[in-house]
């Protein structure tokens, strides 16, 4: 009986352990199943898996807001006065695990050669080889409402008061700064895609251009500006979204040249109402959600929708049949005036990206691929048919180039449509410039040539030989960088030959080909064969002749068909662009010493705020300013706040700064080198009813015996309420 009682103990007790040793079993296989599953939401995705390392960032890239001149409308005498919105670089970049591409859209008017040359010189010495200029896309949205200044080619620098490092060194800083905060922040996430149509915020400015393409392709197409939005949406693994991009073509020349205070134009407009929606309770510039609208094939198309009339008689105005005078044929935008333009066309922007983020549930997988060569768009020789071949030209203008557009017309007696050469301003150029030559002229023609570019090289060269081409893909989505601007059909044609070649090989389907205009380099205008002869401001602005949208399309397709057929390593590099380091001039002298009137202080208000506003007023105030170029580097700063009492707390609060879009910062420079800062506030309706007061903050520079001193100053208007009723 005691050895059966012993043996039941010893099998109870090897029960037990085997018992143990199979809940250990299980314990480790759950624990490595656990392992394994936090690896796989840590490692960098496959090219197969739909999820990707995903990064957005934005940053400040504002540059001085005084006497520089602004870009676009290439008038020296338009110089910087003041703040509307500041500018944003905004990055996106995307890994799948083997590759890596960044998206760039920034407030500038244009990238230029040089800008994007030090932007890729800075991502050197930070990251070594991991951004290039194969992955690196850098995109302008074309305000006209940003410092000029960062050129290398004499052309610009003419029309800009020459190469300035006060404006390039915020654009590059800032888009550079725009990248690490996207670089910091990635994690694993989506993206998904979404397209619809905005009509009624867009109007074709040379529609007698677009009339000349053939009449069988024009009617393949509803309307003769693309009217359509294609929106990325960006969202965690949460499904929680971290940032948008978005393509529409408009010029953003809502803001006209009258304008003097820096402004991201309507495309900024689009952005930051997106962000504000997005980050609610934050300033300007702050959250962590970016929104992206960057460029297309904008290059005939205005958001002035009331489109063009005559000044001096209010009738509809056109270059065939109209009698008034092309510096009197201006173009008007669907507002009261240009600030209220800029809201409509950039809240409707707004309002159908938010549309198609909210609706957007096709998601894009696959690998990312990036393409990219230099060309000398001097000397391209296209293949037209079996017996033919075509040629690109040395750079030149023509005559209607200096009429300017419907948008912002020239000052002189030049006109648009012209085909022939002024006798009185040819000779001119010739006594000044010298004449072009015969091979140029050949080239051109039908361009009349104003300026002959591609031979004038004093004292460096007057536009560039050296072009990008560049494409990367998201999967079934192709991003085209464009180094100008392409004009409606010119676009069409583009994205129809790129989505073509991606196809032809199977391994692409249903593919989205967008364009991002103003893209790495800026080389004017991109018209159509047919739309160059007519020799619009488009026309003559296409600047290596009539084939120049021939020679683009043979080396998209080229960097299309590597991709397609997995052979990018094969490309060519071609030869890289000049970053020329003499001969780089600045003709704006460095800003004098500031002088306040006498017995007065800077920051001293000269005209005081009212005791009371109404919601839907404006609050006006006046101080005592230095010139905003002493305040040096100004990103991430603000010449204005607007500040509410809290009386919970018995504190200030900032409700808004210079970067909002109810504030404007007006500088005046006055005489005896004494300036004032007028502070505006639109006061929306729903801003709630309180004791509010406005800052101005500056920077002055006085001498003190042989050195100059720059020192900050600040003044503070009186309080003032604000009440939904007159009092």
């Amino acid at each position: 009986m005691a050895s059966l009682s012993l043996c039941r103990r010893v099998s109870a007790c090897e029960v037990t352990l085997a018992v143990l040793l199979v809940v250990a079993a299980l314990v480790n296989v759950t624990l490595i199943a656990l392992m394994a599953t936090w690896k796989t939401r840590t490692d960098p995705p496959s090219p197969q898996d739909s999820r990707y390392l995903i990064g957005v960032g934005r940053a400040d890239c504002t540059g001085p807001p005084a006497d520089i001149p602004l870009m676009g409308y290439a008038n020296p005498e338009q110089t910087a006065a003041g703040i509307h919105t500041r500018l944003y670089s905004r990055a996106f970049i995307i890994d799948d695990g083997r590759r890596r591409v960044v998206f760039v859209t920034a407030d500038v008017g244009m990238i230029s050669q040089r800008l994007r040359l030090e932007v890729l010189r800075a991502l050197q010495v930070k990251y070594g080889d991991l951004y290039r200029q194969e992955n690196l896309v850098l995109s302008g949205t074309h305000t006209h409402c940003g410092p000029a200044g960062y050129f290398q080619y004499t052309l610009f620098m003419v029309t800009s008061k020459g190469f300035m490092k006060a404006s390039i060194k915020p654009l590059v800083d800032g888009i550079v700064k725009s990248i690490d905060i996207a670089h910091r922040n990635m994690k694993p996430g989506r993206i998904y895609r979404s397209r619809g149509e905005l009509d009624h915020s867009s109007l074709n400015r040379s529609p007698h251009s677009y009339l000349n393409n053939p009449k069988d392709e024009r009617d393949r197409y509803q309307w003769n500006t693309d009217k359509q939005v294609v929106v990325l949406k960006f969202t965690d693994l949460d499904g929680d979204g971290i940032g948008m991009l978005s393509w529409f073509a408009v010029h953003a020349v809502s803001m006209n040249y009258t304008n003097r205070m820096v402004s991201s134009d309507n495309m900024g407009y689009a952005s930051y109402l997106m962000e504000q929606d997005k980050n609610r309770g934050q300033l300007p510039g702050q959250g962590s959600f970016v929104a992206g609208f960057s460029s297309s094939n904008l290059g005939d198309v205005s958001p002035n929708t009331r489109g063009p009339r005559c000044m001096n008689t209010g009738l509809p105005c056109d270059y065939l049949n109209s009698s008034c005078p092309t510096k009197m044929c201006k173009a008007f935008g669907p507002g009261e005036d240009m600030f209220d333009s800029t809201r409509i066309i950039g809240h409707d922007v707004y309002r159908k990206a938010k549309e198609l983020y909210a609706v957007a549930v096709e998601e894009v997988v696959g690998s990312l691929q990036a393409a990219h060569q230099w060309v000398n768009m001097t000397d391209v020789t296209v293949q037209i048919n079996d017996t033919h071949t075509v040629s690109t030209c040395k750079p030149a203008l023509g005559h209607s180039f200096a009429a300017g557009t419907t948008d912002g017309g020239g000052d002189l007696n030049f006109t648009q449509g012209a085909v022939e050469g002024d006798p009185f301003w040819d000779r001119i150029r010739d006594a000044l410039l010298g004449e072009p030559s015969n091979q140029t002229q050949e080239c051109h023609h039908p361009k009349p040539i104003l300026f002959s570019t591609g031979e004038m090289n004093w004292p460096l060269p007057w536009h560039p030989q050296i072009v990008d081409v560049q494409i990367i893909t998201i999967g079934s989505v192709a991003v085209v960088a464009v180094p100008g601007e392409m004009t409606t059909m010119s676009g069409r044609r583009l994205r129809e030959a790129v989505k073509q070649e991606l196809e032809s090989e199977g391994a692409f389907k249903d593919t989205e080909v967008v364009l991002a205009g103003l893209s790495n380099i800026y080389t004017h205008y991109i018209t159509t064969y047919e739309e160059y002869q007519v020799q619009r401001y488009e026309g003559a602005s296409t600047i290596y002749g009539p084939h120049t949208l021939s020679a683009y399309l043979q080396k998209y397709r080229g960097l299309a068909r590597a991709i397609a057929q997995d052979k990018v390593s094969e490309l060519p590099l071609g030869p890289p662009p000049p970053f020329f380091e003499k001969n780089l001039f600045n003709l704006l002298p460095a800003p004098p010493v500031d002088r306040a009137p006498e017995n007065s202080s800077f920051g001293d208000v000269l005209q005081q705020v009212y005791p009371i506003y109404r919601q839907g007023e404006v609050v006006s105030v006046t101080f005592v300013a230095g010139n905003p170029r002493n305040s040096g580097d100004i990103r991430d700063k603000t010449f204005v706040t607007v500040e509410m009492y809290d009386n919970r707390t018995d504190s200030w609060e900032i409700v808004h700064t210079d970067a909002s879009w109810e504030t404007r910062f007006h500088w005046l420079k006055g005489s005896n080198q004494q300036s004032n800062a007028t502070v505006e506030w639109h006061i929306p309706f729903v801003a709630p009813c309180g004791s509010y007061r406005i800052k101005h903050l500056g920077h002055y520079k006085q001498r003190v015996g042989w050195q100059t001193l720059v020192s900050p100053y600040e003044g503070t208007s009186d309080v003032f309420r604000v009440t939904g009723s007159t009092y």
